[in-house]
């Protein structure tokens, strides 16, 4: 495309476009799909939108959700446009002034080198013992001058758990650099036909003199926090993301020289501190993960433990 799309990038835009116009033709008769090339602080992209005067959608999150169709179809077409595009909104009314408007936006991605990073990730996962698939996920992914840290656990274990932290973990892999509040929107709709999730997200941003975080998390994912500067805890809407899960809080915050932070799932026993591991701090996060995964992990669920902590090398 002239916007500079990669060809797989347009690849899933056609098909966005196509789900798009076919609504409009199966449940509309009719409407506008408008082709709009955007700016917002200096990056570039596409806006598809579509505009009908049909009978409305009565439950909207109900028909983004994958398998909800009206009209003898799959129905994936909305659930596909909310994972292919970086922002989906939506509004439909029924009744006199009945109608649906869809507003998508897909962004350019240059490819950022990833510059050097003062801080370092560890990261250790094992399914239920018995299970052959996990029902847990994480994502560690850096870019730039930026990272993202996530940790995923689908509800209970076994293939109907690893679902839905694989659909989660998808969603988020493909959206990093959107804020965290449209992330968990985002994963919310994925995982609407899953059992859902409970998640933790943390992103770094290390462009500044001091290095920046923004913490959000629903459901009874474990957030630790070691050395630095003293923190009031935080704020943990409880809920299921792809089931009642409320609107999550994020904090930002700086990022103290000396923090260790680890997350884990509620397969890893919460009753430990650092008294029950004297040398921890001392040791790098690939380290420090494993260590806590074989100690603390129970016997009879799934199992995630993430660290992030300074660079050892940069200290």
């Amino acid at each position: 495309m002239a916007l500079g799309f990669e060809p797989q990038v347009s690849e899933e835009l056609i098909l966005v476009t196509s789900e798009l116009a076919s609504n409009l033709v199966k449940h509309a008769q009719g409407g506008q799909l408008i082709l709009t090339p955007v700016e917002d602080g200096g990056r570039v992209g596409l806006q598809i939108t579509s505009c009908d005067r049909g009978p409305g959608i009565a439950d909207v999150e109900q028909a983004i959700k994958d398998g909800f169709s009206t009209a003898d179809s799959l129905g994936y077409g909305l659930g596909t446009v909310n994972r292919l595009m970086d922002q989906f909104d939506i509004t439909s009314q029924r009744g006199v002034s009945a109608g649906t408007t869809i507003v998508c936006t897909r962004w350019l991605r240059r490819e950022e080198p990833s510059l050097s990073c003062p801080l370092e990730f560890g990261a250790a996962t094992r399914a239920y013992p018995t299970m052959p698939v996990n029902g847990d996920a994480f994502v560690i992914k850096r870019w730039g001058t930026s990272a993202l840290v996530s940790v995923i656990d689908g509800l209970g274990h076994g293939q109907y758990a690893h679902r839905a932290a694989q659909a989660a973990r998808q969603y988020v892999e493909t959206h990093v650099d959107q804020p965290l509040e449209a992330i968990f929107r985002g994963v919310g709709r994925t995982c609407r036909a899953t059992r859902g999730v409970v998640m933790a997200l943390l992103r770094f941003d290390f462009s500044g003199e001091e290095i920046r975080v923004s913490f959000a998390s629903i459901g009874n994912i474990e957030t630790r926090v070691f050395g630095g500067a003293t923190r009031q805890p935080f704020i943990v809407p409880r809920g299921i993301v792809g089931g009642n899960a409320p609107r999550p809080r994020v904090t930002d915050y700086r990022w103290d020289s000396g923090t260790v932070m680890v997350l884990h799932s509620d397969g890893v026993s919460g009753h430990w501190g650092l008294a029950d591991f004297p040398d921890l701090l001392r040791e790098s996060a690939a380290t420090m993960a494993p260590r806590l995964l074989r100690t603390l992990a129970k016997d009879n669920d799934d199992a995630t433990v993430v660290v992030v902590r300074d660079s050892i090398r940069e200290r």
